[in-house]
């Protein structure tokens, strides 16, 4: 999709700049969307009577069409370049919200969610590996900020638009509305100009079949763990964890807070909506502050903080009360999901060589994806076996070793 020259990534002509970037925002916007479905979860459970903790497996079902994706995406973005992950993520994600919304039982949805999430995971990693490529080293930060910052301002938007839709019409218009949201960043890709070929790539990868460079990545992963720099190799472990801790809480996030304010709070899905956007509108005011922080003051004054505070949150969600208490958590938890998203993906780009970066993301994604598939999973059975405020309190010890080995135990990776 886009041009490299010899100066780690910097754009050769100002105009390829400018294009660039407008597909990439708009792409990242449009991604966000997907959580239009977030507020309908509580429908479900008298559509297909279900209980809240089954109900809450459409996020499960998310988080394992994007493990799935992870080796799948790593490969084509280092064989095929980032336009063909810009085309080919949200045309699945667009072709499978259309099948969630018409069919008729819960176990066809949880199947066609899955592919959605298969889709977002190529989308995502497209635009990543693309926003490394606009960028210097010393721009990454604010660049990789501004990306999650706009996806998580779509994000904030979505639970707003599709809580408004579920209770109008009904839980099948939100997903109909994100396929057209998905549908839209497919032309998007088509107007981002010529795939990047991946040169830099093993041969092996290059010229092997999809399936089989899949299986080569996944029995060559000492080999790229050795392709990082010995000083940084233990940094890369701690960000693949701080990615899984990251992963956990948003998920417990979206699965479990809607089923808390249900039960608890008596909240409609137009007020669950709400609540993300409130969380949303915090982390994209962050956009520039986070930018910042990444790029001129370090790396870790953006990751450590953006762990420690959600374990906060995790600590005092159960004891709320009322809409105005979860809205004041949901802003702090906007505040460190503005700060982490760019930060931890920037300090990874930082530490893995550019021959591997689809690929070592990929497993630092893969591995992190394992938090978002049983999560929720154990989330569900938390919340029917006790409460779904009990979840919260489970991970929150988590996301305290997180912070304190992002402290601790990475080194520093923004050059002076």
């Amino acid at each position: 999709m886009l041009t490299e020259n010899a100066k780690d990534g910097a754009l050769s002509q100002p105009h390829s700049l400018a294009r660039g970037l407008a597909v990439l925002y708009g792409s990242t916007f449009l991604a966000g969307m997907w959580s239009m479905i977030v507020p309908a979860v509580p429908l479900l459970t008298v559509e297909f009577g279900i209980s809240p903790g089954v109900a809450a497996q459409i996020m499960t079902a998310l988080a394992v069409g994007r493990f799935v994706g992870n080796p799948a995406s790593g490969v084509v973005l280092d064989r095929f370049g980032t336009r063909a992950a810009l085309l080919a993520g949200p045309a699945l994600a667009a072709c499978a919200a259309v099948v969630a919304a018409v069919v008729p039982r819960f176990e066809a949805m949880l199947v066609a969610v899955s592919v959605i999430g298969f889709g977002d995971n190529l989308w995502t990693f497209g635009r990543e590996i693309a926003g490394v490529e606009l960028a210097r080293h010393d721009q990454r930060g604010r660049v990789l900020s501004g990306f999650h910052g706009v996806n998580n301002f779509g994000l904030s938007i979505g639970p707003l638009a599709g809580g408004a839709l579920a209770q109008a019409i009904g839980f099948r218009a939100a997903f109909l509305a994100y396929a057209i949201c998905a549908a839209v960043a497919v032309l998007l890709g088509f107007a981002g100009g010529e795939a990047r070929a991946a040169a830099r790539a093993p041969k092996s990868i290059l010229h092997s079949s999809p399936a089989a460079a899949v299986r080569q990545w996944l029995g060559g992963l000492k080999a790229l763990f050795h392709e990082i720099d010995p000083t940084l190799r233990v940094t890369y472990v701690v960000l693949v964890l701080a990615t899984l801790t990251s992963f956990v809480h948003r998920v417990t996030m979206q699965s479990m807070l809607p089923l808390y304010a249900t039960a608890y709070l008596a909240l409609n899905p137009g007020e669950i909506g709400l609540l993300f956007s409130i969380m949303g509108i915090f982390v994209f005011a962050m956009i520039f502050p986070a930018g910042f922080i990444i790029d001129k003051v370090g790396r870790k004054w953006a990751t450590v903080p953006s762990t420690g505070l959600p374990a906060l949150v995790f600590l005092l969600i159960p004891f709320t009360t009322s809409f105005f208490q979860l809205a004041v958590l949901m802003s702090f938890m906007g505040i460190a999901n503005g700060l982490s998203l760019g930060s931890i993906a920037t300090s990874t780009y930082d530490v893995v060589p550019a021959a591997a970066r689809g690929r070592l993301q990929a497993f630092r994604r893969f591995t992190a994806e394992t938090g978002s598939v049983t999560a929720p999973l154990l989330g569900g059975f938390l919340a029917d076996r006790f409460n779904p405020g009990v979840p919260f309190w489970t991970y929150a010890p988590l996301l305290i070793v997180s912070a304190l080995l992002l402290a601790v135990g990475a080194r520093e990776t923004l050059r002076r």
